[in-house]
């Protein structure tokens, strides 16, 4: 398969990635720093990982940035995964219209222009793909301080949900992967006590494992799953 990933340089992106390419996938990753550890999987598998340095914030420039000038018109997308975002934290009384619009770019407004060229390459080429976007629990419980991330997941997915209807007459699913709080950059600045309060609410009382919801998305973008569209798959040591 042809995965196109977005947010690959760490965290889930980057296990996500390893594991499509110890599976002979090919991954098409975009992300807007090199870390040594990118660097060594690029190293690794240079014919399998093709790398695009892009702000995913420029929601107008996907077209020709993406698909025009790098995956081009004649390769074949298999899948998506929508993994990049950022988390813009405070309370509701604080919210900055600035900090809130330059989130929902990188968190929705270019994830659904990718969607748009990702199906367009799919009917194309005709391909029954699969399209995966990383959500997050707190679209779906509440935490102090992240009601303007949850909104950005939420509309993540709704607009899933729909793009699963819309398509899924020509064979294109598209699936949430909602993820419980995972030990990544994300989550870093919180304090342990912080983290211990989260953990708690959960039946396993600890983090999501990384691997658990890579594993996960891998399964979403194959045939093994050709049967679930418009689902949310939580992925969350049971906090829900």
């Amino acid at each position: 398969m042809n995965i196109l990933l977005t947010g690959i340089s760490k965290g889930l992106g980057l296990s996500t990635a390893s594991l499509l390419l110890q599976k002979g996938h090919t991954v098409f990753g975009i992300s807007r720093s090199l870390t040594p550890s990118l660097k060594k999987l690029k190293n690794d598998y240079s014919n399998n990982l093709n790398l695009l340095h892009f702000d995913l914030k420029d929601s107008s420039d996907v077209h020709s940035k993406v698909f025009k000038n790098w995956i081009g018109i004649d390769t074949n997308i298999d899948g998506f995964v929508n993994n990049a975002a950022i988390a813009y934290d405070d309370i509701v009384t604080n919210l900055d219209l600035d900090r809130l619009e330059s989130m929902f770019r990188l968190n929705v407004f270019t994830p659904m222009m990718l969607v748009k060229y990702v199906i367009r390459q799919m009917l194309l080429h005709n391909i029954k793909g699969s399209i995966v976007h990383i959500s997050s629990i707190s679209a779906h419980t509440g935490y102090k301080g992240l009601a303007m991330y949850a909104s950005s997941k939420s509309s993540l997915e709704g607009f899933s949900k729909n793009t699963a209807r819309e398509w899924g007459e020509k064979g294109i699913r598209s699936n949430c992967v909602v993820a419980g709080f995972m030990e990544t950059d994300m989550s870093s600045d919180l304090t342990k006590e912080q983290k211990e309060r989260i953990y708690k609410r959960t039946a396993l009382k600890k983090a999501v494992e990384l691997e658990s919801v890579a594993n996960t998305i891998i399964f979403l973008l194959s045939e093994d799953s050709k049967s679930i569209t418009g689902q949310n798959i939580f992925i969350d040591n049971g906090t829900i």
